[in-house]
This record gives structure tokens, sequence and C-alpha cells, in this order.
């Protein structure tokens, strides 16, 4: 605010550096008077599932506020017995030692010996156990602050205020049955901030795109203004290093607007849209053209004219889908670009198709890839191509002038299935998908988008 002079109040948090706690206190104080916490009751945060992103998440949270240990608890649940291998520990002492002050935490706390000792094959360490002292398994690279962690479902969600969903699209139907149980004999409706991009297809009675947040509602009964999603152009790693990101936080305006305040930091901006569901369906429709730019990518020796032709047609295919999942498109261009953007330059859907173009992965060593988690985008393929390949929701071909599914004029969706679902073909046939000379012009699939009554409201679940 013009006319004002702010102090930087800092102290040193537990991962021995300095964070700035200015105006933390009073933003939770916020939130806790929205969810009539009084003096003594903590209010219990929770994330469930300890990938990436939702160990970071955790941590920003924790570095944020955890130091105001009388009105606020931060936990993260991950599965145990998760084990690391020789590898991958020997990898963890080297990032270990290469950071002093890391280095100097972890013998402050008597547990840099238990490393040293894993290197040495002495010792078996457990992705739980190394989560608490501040690493990620699917992010070794990047050493986080100590994490309060729950290897007990029931103990970490029965009584929390803000459950945090981390986990991959592929789990969240099957943890989140498992939470309603032990929410059974709840008072109060927890917030669930869902960071999961990934959708399911849901053919009958009629095609639809199932979503995190509505798989979520769906197993647990909590009502949807309650359910949050929250998603950006990200990478996990850089935002806990500091690098300047934003996010949106999608959902009802009774929590998403004070959600977006307590979110914010200075390197973290959080904007807040009533629109859920859509940006969530876009969250995922990103993964699926990554994993082909990866493919490119690798085939053609990181050539950027070929990337650049990918780019042209898989964002018009993109924009293309958009609008048939979204009445108002163009509100989505911007933050979709973006996520699409930051996704092919360093996500790993795109790290996935170029080692599958390079032959050091194979489609038969599953889509939960060690070191990187689980890769949304060979789910998201199928789900998007099956749901578009329906008759029902046929749009007229261009040049043929008879109705088609949508998917036929996908040529790049549609190849990525025949590789990825199908197995029917190698990597290289999404370059001569882009070399066939039926391809048509990026323009004039835009053109027959925004030209046609496109627009299918029942592919979100509405009318």
């Amino acid at each position: 605010m013009v006319g004002t002079v702010e102090i930087n109040h800092s102290s040193v948090n537990s991962n021995g550096s300095r964070h700035n706690s200015n105006g933390a206190e009073e933003r939770l104080d916020e939130l806790r008077r929205l969810l009539g916490k009084t003096d003594g009751d903590l209010l219990k945060i929770v994330g469930v599932g300890a990938g990436a992103w939702g160990s970071v998440f955790a941590a920003l949270l924790q570095d944020a506020y955890g130091h105001l240990r009388d009105k606020v608890q931060i936990r993260i649940w991950r599965r145990p017995g998760r084990s690391v291998d020789r590898s991958t520990a020997e990898h963890l002492f080297e990032v270990i030692n290469s950071r002093e002050d890391v280095l100097r935490r972890l013998i402050r706390r008597c547990a840099y010996l238990k490393y040293v000792e894993a290197r040495l094959g002495d010792r078996t360490l457990y992705a739980d156990e190394i989560l608490r002292d501040g690493f990620c398994l699917n992010m070794i690279d990047t050493p986080l602050c100590p994490l309060k962690v729950v290897t007990n479902l029931q103990e970490a969600v029965w009584d929390a205020d803000i459950v945090v969903n981390g986990l991959p699209s592929t789990e969240t139907r099957e943890v989140f049955e498992d939470i309603s149980r032990y929410w059974k004999e709840r008072i109060t409706v927890p917030i669930i901030i869902s960071l999961a991009k990934g959708i399911e297809a849901a053919l009958d009675p009629v095609p639809r795109i199932v979503t995190p947040t509505q798989m979520i509602k769906c197993a647990t009964g909590v009502p949807i203004e309650n359910i949050l999603y929250l998603g950006g152009p990200n990478i996990a790693s850089e935002i806990y290093n500091k690098e300047y990101a934003n996010a949106r936080i999608c959902g009802a305006e009774k929590w998403r607007k004070p959600l977006a305040k307590f979110l914010r930091q200075p390197h973290f901006i959080v904007w807040d849209n009533s629109d859920l569901v859509t940006h969530e369906v876009m969250g995922g429709l990103k993964n699926v053209y990554a994993i082909g730019a990866g493919m490119v990518a690798a085939l053609t020796n990181e050539s950027a004219t070929s990337k650049s032709v990918y780019f042209a047609h898989c964002t018009s295919e993109m924009i293309f889908i958009t609008h048939l999942l979204a009445e108002q498109p163009e509100k989505l261009a911007g933050p979709l670009l973006a996520d699409t953007y930051v996704t092919l330059l360093k996500g790993r859907n795109a790290w996935y198709g170029q080692m599958l173009a390079k032959g050091e992965l194979s489609l038969d060593m599953g889509d939960s890839i060690k070191g990187k988690g689980m890769i949304q985008g060979v789910s998201a393929v199928g789900a998007f191509y099956e749901l578009l390949s329906q008759s029902s929701l046929s749009v007229l071909h261009p040049e043929e002038k008879k109705p088609v599914a949508p998917a036929e004029l996908c040529p790049i969706l549609k190849t990525l299935y025949k590789i990825l679902i199908r197995r029917e073909c190698p990597s290289q046939a999404i370059l001569q998908a882009l070399q066939d000379e039926t391809m048509n012009d990026p323009r004039e699939r835009i053109e027959i988008a925004q030209s046609q009554a496109f627009y299918r409201p029942s592919l979100l679940g509405q009318r």
C-alpha cells in the first residue's frame, strides 16, 4: 500500500534458513476466525500424498506458518514401507554433503549417521523416514524443511480442518473412500484443496469427464462448496527454491478468497477463480500433449523447428478441445498455454516422452516411475481419447462435410493413444503424424472450433 512502511520480521525455521513472518500470523488468525477456532484450538492442516508437489506444498506451509505452533499444526501423510534403494541412498548422501545447511541440520538432529550407513549398504532407509528429514523420494535433489509425517491415514485426517489432496488422480478415489469411513462421526465439514492433475472418462449414461474433486465429493459426501482445486504453471522444485510462480485456487467464493490470501507468499502469487472443474480439466489436458512434446524433442535431437511445429499443432488441438468443454474458452487461453509451456519445458510428462523415444524407458515399466512418481499424462491420453471418440459428440468434418467424433480432428491425440494405450505404433509415429500431408493447418482447426456450436456442457457434468 502506498504511504506505508513494512518492517521485515524474520526468524530461523527448522531448516536452518530464515523465513519471513511478516503478516503470516495475521493471515493465519484471519483463517482461524473463519473456521471458528478459539484460543488453544489448533488449526489442523494435513497433506494426503507425498509426491513432489504434495510434499513441496506442505513444506511451503511449514516454512510460512510452522513457527506458530500454538495456532496451527501442519502434517503430511504417506504410506509406510516404501524402501529407498541403494543407488538412491548414495545419491541422497551426495546431495546432503553438497549442501552445508542441510548437512549441519542433520548433524544437529543426530540424523546424519543413518545416511552414511545407507550409502554403505549397512542400513535401509524408508520414504516416510527421509520425508521427516525433508527429502521427497520423487525429488531427491531439492531438500525441503523437515516435515511432520504420519503413516496412519485415520490419525492423519480424522479431525483435520484442511485436507490437501496431493495424490495422483488414479489414487484419489480409493484413498478418499477410506477417509470417508473416518469422517462418519464428524460434526464439522472439512475443507479440501486438491492439487491433482488428471481425469477419468465416464461413458455411461452420457460421456463425461470425472475430475479428482468430483471423485472426492462422491467418495466423502463433502459438499462441493468445500472442495477446491489449486493449479498453475508450476514446477515443484523451482517453487520451493523461491523461483517466482503463480497459481489459481478455484471453487466457491466463501473459501477460495481467504485461502488465496492464506497461501500467498512473496514468490508464490495465488489468484482465485470460480470455475473449478474447467481449470481442473485443463490441468490434465496439458499433460497429454507434454508426452508427445518429449517424444518430438528426443526424436529430432531437440530441433527447435520440429518442436515449434509440434507446439503449433498440439495447442490448436487443445484450443479445439477447450471449445468443446468451456462456454467461454477464451478465459482459459492464458492459464492453459502457460501451464502447457512450463510442462513442455521441464515437466515429468515431457521427460517421460523423451525417455520412451530414446528407449531408456518402456511402456511395460508402467506409468509410475522411480524418482518421478506417477506420469499422469498416460491415463489422461486414454481418458480424453475414449471420451472424444463417442459418436454422440459428433462435429461436422470441414472437408468431408459429414459428422465425425471430435477425436478424428485431433490427430496428435489419436496418435498418442495408438502409441501409449493401444501400443500399435512406436514413438516415431508422432513425427509421422506431423509430416502427414493430410494434417490440417492448425489455424483451420481453431476456425472449426470457433465457427460451430461446439460447446458440450454434458462433458463436464453440466446441463
